[in-house]
């Protein structure tokens, strides 16, 4: 579902912002120049007392040193609780010492209680304060200034200052400042840093944080073309790698706050300016990326397990008018003869776009569950779109029910009355525990209507199509059919009586100072136990996620499937995401890269944008390049928008033909990406990833976005211009190989572009040295695909002598709530090769064999890479006994060869030669542990 104008923005903004948003988007850009730096609030304050907490940590007093009334008055007394909760982990907790305020609740990101000061046994006094100004574990040193208070954060192994809050008469930030309705702090940062995160936004300088641009988070219905404004979800967690002098080190830092915040990043400062709650910092110490992804994930939630078919690929589109329609969709993609998985409703199917309802005349249910059951045998599977806004109706069950059980957003007692695509409606509280009961009862009895296969939960920021307090109109039907269905009809009154509608601070909200009620529920209305929609604004979406995934985990036992558009801290335990409502044009291709890897690094690992653009139509040429591109994001689909043109694969002969070649090479790869889910959820490793981090030391790749990583070693390098036939890409030394023609390869030394050959039907993968990669033979279907037999593809640097490759595979049954081992259904496998003295070995090691032997998987090829000899004499064994019949077979060696060199590059002229090799005719159980060996005889 899209949720703005076809013709410019957001369904959010008023007439005036759209009048606005291509002033906006050709404006905030960010400037290289440094601003001037604002004047500084009051003194900050001084630290009082200190004293050990019962659980080890530190816990203290900070006193306001000169009250002034800027933004409001200060917060007197304020406690600190300072705690090294892991090795890699420290946490620095700041509030109110007197009275309790905002936080993330407890159940919903769950995490330690702070300790008081009045909880600490302790022998010293609250006016004693402990001498130690150092507080350290085995990986990072806490330390702090008393007057003003200031603290640091340092890294043990080399001293190095991660955080730094104190202010000196020369920085552009000033001391702490902690009021009601606004909290500022800020870090000294080296010039030389590089950040990544603070989302989410679309960042036209890349994946970098690039100084002085604006960096807003809160929650807000604006399409993704606007640039460096605050979309959809709330991440206030950045990465910071620095090199120096060859040591590399990473670490992150979590503000987990709620509240609506702008982020000021000065190239060497970093300053928070927050409009509620509480400041309660994580320091993850790293020290690679994948570690500092590691350790956040453990803390916010490791990503959702995905079932296998939700790596296939996708097709939806707003638009599809009736049953018939969507059928056809299916047998042209068939016909076409391009992979298609999952077929996806926008709103068409609903009656009256109310949610969980059935639209009889263009979707009968008869039919509808004819071709569920049709497609379902096939192994394809079906998505609809939910929003969380409940039509006003007195004969809609679903509304009626949500009234009974008192689940809606309140204002002064009564349901805060909202206009979304129903018209008239009200919000869901998902805070409430009723409310998230009431929901799964709604789910299971759509489920029981519709077997749907998962769910799209849209417009969740929360969207509302009017502004203020509203109410029914009178003499007047709403919306009356006519006309854009995103034009208030309600009458509504702006909100502005109350500090909650009206702060004291104004943050940069869709990137226009937009009240922070604007196009959404007012703030000053009201969620279970009181608390305001201005502290939980930012949660709606990952909460209605949390509801969802319980309500899908009740149904049939199987494993969920959320997709949501508005997200936060944790929302990768429940939802995968799609980067939103984007705009068919190469710069969209371009930053759509750039999201995607910031998701990885945020936990929200299964993440993809709309693949051709949502609006409006792409051309021919863009969609071809698009389909080359998104066959390779973790979350591949394909939508558009009820006012675009068709732009289905196979609307176009040449979009087909490219997608059959980059979609036929991501259902060979269906086995590793879904290994590299399972990694993503038991360690957070992103699916996609920077460059950076496998070459943490390569640092020509710290503002690389137009390339990107799948998993460790496999590149994808895209065409991201019109007219384009060649790409620059950056290659880190070693040897890569391609993975369209393994006989191509590119050996760098010290990494640099290359121009490589892309011809319209073509993108550039490339696969790293050292590397097992498990592929399969493909197919329409990834039912069908997952069943034939395997290959592994062992890459080693060009012609080496000695050597060593590793990899990895990951099955399981993929409809279990669980990805994990030791259930019987799981089959884990590690993959090693080596060659030296002229011998070739590759062998495996298996865990929990048994569900991948009564599946029947075999290795039937084996294609090294990389070898100075041919092969010969070959060995087999499988669980250690010799196989007698190897008559079948076969080796195929082919030589290696290189593109032609480029850019003053002369390490190609000694380079070494190398084979390919090909031992074919094998069926090599993937349930039992084999070592095959041969001997490699130097080719002439």
């Amino acid at each position: 579902m899209f949720s703005f104008s076809p013709f410019l923005s957001s369904s959010t903004l008023l007439k005036t912002l759209l009048l606005l948003a291509a002033l906006f988007v050709c404006c905030t850009k960010g400037s290289a120049s440094t601003p001037t730096a604002p004047p500084k609030i009051g003194k900050g304050y001084r630290l009082i007392s200190v004293a050990e907490s019962p659980d080890g940590g530190l816990v203290g007093h900070l006193q306001v040193k000169q009250k002034n009334n800027i933004y409001g008055p200060d917060i007197p007394l304020l406690q600190l609780y300072v705690k090294h909760e892991t090795d890699g982990r420290l946490r620095v907790h700041i509030t109110d010492a007197e009275k309790q305020r905002w936080e993330i609740p407890y159940n919903l990101i769950p995490r330690d209680q702070p300790v008081s000061l009045k909880q600490s046994i302790t022998s010293k006094s609250r006016n004693d304060p402990i001498t130690v100004s150092e507080y350290s574990n085995s990986e990072l040193i806490f330390s702090y200034t008393t007057d003003p208070f200031g603290f640091a954060v340092k890294r043990k192994s080399n001293g190095q200052t991660l955080f730094n809050s104190t202010s000196d008469p020369s920085d552009p930030f000033g001391n702490l400042v902690f009021k009601d309705q606004y909290i500022e702090i800020s870090t000294k940062l080296p010039k030389d840093a590089s950040l990544y995160g603070l989302g989410e936004n679309t960042q036209p300088h890349g994946i970098k944080l690039y100084p002085n641009d604006p960096y807003t988070l809160y929650t807000t219905d604006i399409s993704a073309i606007n640039l460096n404004a605050d979309l959809y979800g709330s991440h206030p967690v950045y990465m910071d790698l620095r090199n120096v002098g060859g040591d590399v080190n990473a670490h992150a830092v979590l503000l987990l706050n709620s509240n609506g915040m702008d982020v000021v990043y000065r190239e060497s400062s970093l300053t928070y300016k927050v409009i509620g709650g509480v400041l309660d910092f994580y320091f993850f110490s790293g020290p690679t990326p994948l570690a500092v992804v590691d350790q956040y994930t453990e803390f916010v939630g490791r990503p959702a397990p995905m079932p296998y078919w939700s790596l296939g690929f996708h097709q939806c589109r707003w638009g599809y008018h009736n049953l018939s329609v969507v059928e056809d969709v299916v047998e042209s993609y068939k016909k076409a003869k391009i992979p298609l998985d999952v077929i996806w409703n926008d709103d068409d199917h609903m009656d009256g776009h109310k949610d969980f309802t059935l639209n009889a005349k263009n979707y009968p249910r008869p039919k509808l569950l004819a071709f569920l059951d049709k497609i379902h045998k096939l192994g394809m599977k079906y998505i609809v779109i939910i929003d969380p806004g409940i039509g006003v109706n007195s004969s809609y069950g679903v509304y009626q029910r949500g009234l009974a059980n008192d689940v809606f957003i309140k204002y002064h007692g009564k349901p805060f009355l909202a206009q979304v695509w129903p018209g008239a409606v009200n919000f869901p509280d998902y805070l409430n525990p009723k409310t998230v009961s009431w929901w799964a009862d709604e789910v299971k009895r759509f489920h029981e209507l519709v077997p749907v296969d998962g769910l799209w939960i849209d417009m969740n920021e929360p969207s509302n199509f009017c502004n203020g307090l509203c109410t029914m109109p009178v003499g007047r039907i709403c919306p009356n059919g006519t006309g854009p269905g995103w034009i208030c009809c309600l009458d509504c009154k702006n909100i502005t009586s109350t500090k909650w509608d009206d702060p004291p601070y104004k943050i940069n909200a869709s990137g226009l100072q937009v009240p922070v009620g604007f196009k959404t529920i007012a703030t000053s209305a009201t969620h279970y136990n009181g608390v305001l929609e201005y502290d939980a604004h930012s949660l709606y979406g990952f909460s209605q996620s949390v509801a969802t995934h319980k309500a899908l985990q009740g149904l049939q036992g199987k494993r969920p499937f959320i997709l949501s558009r508005s997200t936060y801290v944790g929302s990768g335990k429940y939802a995968a995401h799609w980067t939103g409502d984007n705009k068919g044009t190469w710069n969209d291709l371009k930053y759509s890269i750039s999201t995607m890897l910031n998701f990885g690094i945020f936990g929200v690992p299964m993440v993809g944008s709309d693949i051709c653009g949502f609006y409006p139509a792409p051309t021919e040429e863009l969609c071809n390049r698009w389909i080359e591109l998104g066959a390779f994001y973790p979350f591949s689909r394909d939508h558009a928008n009820f006012y675009s043109p068709r732009q289905e694969l196979y609307q176009w002969k040449s979009v087909a033909i490219s997608a059959r070649n980059a979609l036929g090479m991501r259902y060979k790869l269906l086995p590793y990406l879904y290994t590299l889910a399972y990694e993503a959820h038991i360690s957070g490793a992103p699916i996609a990833r920077p460059l950076f981090f496998s070459f943490p030391n390569f640092t020509k790749s710290y503002g690389l976005s137009t390339q990107f990583l799948l998993g460790k070693s496999l590149m994808v390098s895209p065409v991201l211009d019109k007219a384009k036939t060649k790409v620059h890409a950056l290659f880190a030394p070693g040897t890569w190989y391609s993975l369209f023609d393994m006989t191509q390869v590119i050996v760098v030394k010290e990494g640099h572009y290359r121009a490589l050959d892309a011809p319209l039907h073509v993108i550039n993968v490339h696969l790293y040295q050292n590397t097992i990669l498990p592929m399969q033979q493909g197919g329409l279907i990834s039912k069908e695909a997952r069943m034939t037999p395997f290959s592994l593809v062992v890459t080693f640097p060009l012609g080496a002598s000695d050597g060593e490759a590793k990899g990895n595979l990951y099955l399981d049954d993929d409809e279990l709530p669980e990805m994990k081992l030791g259930n019987g259904y799981s089959t884990y496998v590690d993959f090693y090769a080596s060659v030296s003295k002229g011998k070739v070995k590759v062998w495996s090691g298996v865990q929990e064999s048994k569900f991948a032997l009564e599946k029947g998987w075999f290795v039937e090829k084996v294609t090294v890479l990389g070898l100075n000899g041919i092969g010969s004499a070959l060995e087999v064994e499988v669980d250690g006994i010799a196989a007698v019949d190897t008559s079948n077979v076969e080796f195929t060696a082919t030589e290696h060869k290189s593109p032609d060199r480029l850019e003053d590059v002369n390490e190609y002229d000694d380079m070494k030669k190398g084979m390919m090799l090909e031992v074919k005719g094998l069926k090599l159980p993937i349930g039992k542990k084999f070592v095959m060996s041969w001997s490699m005889g130097i080719k002439g």
